[in-house]
């Protein structure tokens, strides 16, 4: 009996699809990997997953009904590359070869183009929710024809994540758009792990809180609009305790975080569609500086305040209110990453000739994934309405966390700075807020001076056209 898909690369991604695949879609499933010994040590350790094993593409071919569709769950970059190259030999016009792992939207593209004259459809889909998504239900972003997504879909719709009897699994768009909206997904992680640990740095330091009681605090916010999977594992993580040391395990994990790269792609795409995406981008920064260790060490001679917790000076309603304080900074914090997020969606959308439902792709993130959150409910109401908002900033939710919580930010950030506790994410977005709705500010004088030294024209505000004064000559305006 042949199987009716494959999953290539049997690392924990991988092993654990294709253990849901066999689990939920009632299909056989064939495993290949580089690694020979690595897959059959996968199909021996599960056997009742009944997988087949292949030893080489060729091989793999032959084990699966036609029309194939093979996934790939491997490296992004070269080792893609060369897996889609050894399918592309073994595999024949009407099979599909699905990229499920991290790669670049723009590499995606490139692979589907590449791939166009051989008759094999190529399907980029951006997956999320980890190892333990990968087994009990991750969200699926689905890049590729409307052909490979009937096809695919019947393979998909059982191992997706559910909300109610909503599946977390949909068609983005063509070519790249799959992996487009995982990245930006990744970078509004970014974004709201970033945030979270400022929240945790302002407990800590400004008020002199400990782990086990930051732990409370994070788990009564997940009983209210702050509830989200990353929130649920915050307070776990501070309440664990380590075993060797007896230390709240989050004082024993060194202080520099490492990143995959799609935050920072996140924020490079930003600036490529000049979309302004800072809380994402001050994300990237922070884990950037975080590990920059020599540049650190001496940065401790600077001058400055430091940290003193205000906690024996404060009555416990007085820290109470400080602690709700922090937690609406976070949650306008988390709201403009995600305005931030979409905005970068839409605009990308337009550039590539994606239709992308961006209330349907809220819905898909409502489970499985890692930024799954009450809020992603309010987005999907904001956008479910028969004439949608424009842009996820002029959903009435939106406006109304913002005009709740705005001055719980401005707070919060002013006493981080006057304690000398960095909190980088939390003030880019108080400014990307203030210059959202600031009618006039700085753009006008740098415009000025770009015309000035460059002679790169300008707008005006009380007529149409664009101008360009002649400052080596008589100072004269001329019509571009």
């Amino acid at each position: 009996m042949k199987a009716d898909v494959a999953v290539i690369g049997t690392g924990v991604m991988g092993s654990n699809l294709a253990r849901n695949l066999a689990r939920e879609s009632g299909r056989r499933v064939a495993v290949y990997d580089r690694d020979v010994e690595r897959a059959q040590n996968l199909a021996q350790d599960f056997p009742e997953a009944d997988f087949l094993v292949a030893a080489d593409p060729t091989d793999l071919a032959g084990k699966l009904n036609q029309p194939r569709v093979a996934i790939l769950m491997v490296n992004a970059g070269g080792a893609t590359d060369a897996a889609i190259g050894d399918l592309a030999e073994a595999f024949a016009p009407g099979d599909i070869i699905v990229d499920g792992g991290n790669s670049h939207f723009r590499d995606t593209i490139a692979r589907g183009t590449r791939l166009e004259g051989t008759g094999i459809e190529f399907a980029g889909v951006g997956i999320s929710g980890g190892e333990v998504g990968a087994l009990l239900g991750p969200s699926l972003m689905v890049g590729g024809s409307e052909t490979a997504w009937q096809r695919l879909r019947p393979l998909l719709d059982p191992i997706a994540a559910k909300v109610g009897d909503e599946v977390c699994v949909d068609h983005i768009g063509t070519d790249g758009a799959g992996h487009f909206v995982k990245m930006v997904h990744n970078g509004i992680e970014y974004a709201d792990m970033q945030l979270i640990s400022e929240a945790f740095t302002l407990l800590r330091d400004g008020l002199g809180m400990t782990p086990p009681e930051i732990a409370e605090v994070f788990a009564d916010w997940n009983t209210g609009e702050l509830e989200s999977y990353l929130i649920e594992i915050t307070a776990d993580v501070l309440d664990h305790v380590d075993e060797a040391t007896g230390r709240p395990f989050v004082d024993i994990v060194a202080d520099a975080a490492k990143a995959k790269g799609t935050g920072a792609w996140t924020a490079q795409v930003g600036l490529d569609l000049g979309v302004s995406v800072p809380t994402i981008a001050e994300a990237v920064f922070s884990r950037s500086l975080s590990s920059a260790v020599d540049l650190r060490a001496q940065g401790l001679r600077l001058a400055g305040p430091r940290p003193v917790a205000e906690s024996s000076s404060l009555s416990p309603d007085e820290r109470a209110a400080r602690i709700e304080e922090i937690g609406e900074a976070l949650l306008l914090g988390k709201v403009m990453a995600y305005v931030q997020g979409f905005h970068e969606i839409a605009v990308g959308a337009a550039e590539h000739g994606w239709d992308i439902d961006l209330g349907a792709l809220a819905g898909i993130w409502r489970a499985g994934c890692i930024i799954r959150a009450r809020l992603l409910d309010r987005i999907v109401e904001a956008f479910d309405v028969p004439t949608p908002p424009e842009n996820l900033l002029a959903a009435d939710f939106v406006r109304e966390v913002a005009d709740r919580c705005q001055e719980s930010l401005r707070t919060t950030v002013v006493e981080a700075i006057g304690h000398g506790i960095a909190v980088p994410g939390l003030s880019s977005t108080l400014a990307y807020f203030d210059g959202l709705r600031t009618e006039a500010g700085s753009a006008a004088l740098i415009q000025a001076q770009r015309d000035r030294f460059g002679s790169h024209t300008y707008a005006r505000t009380d007529r149409p056209g664009t101008f360009h004064t002649l400052w080596s000559g008589d100072r004269g305006e001329v019509e571009v």
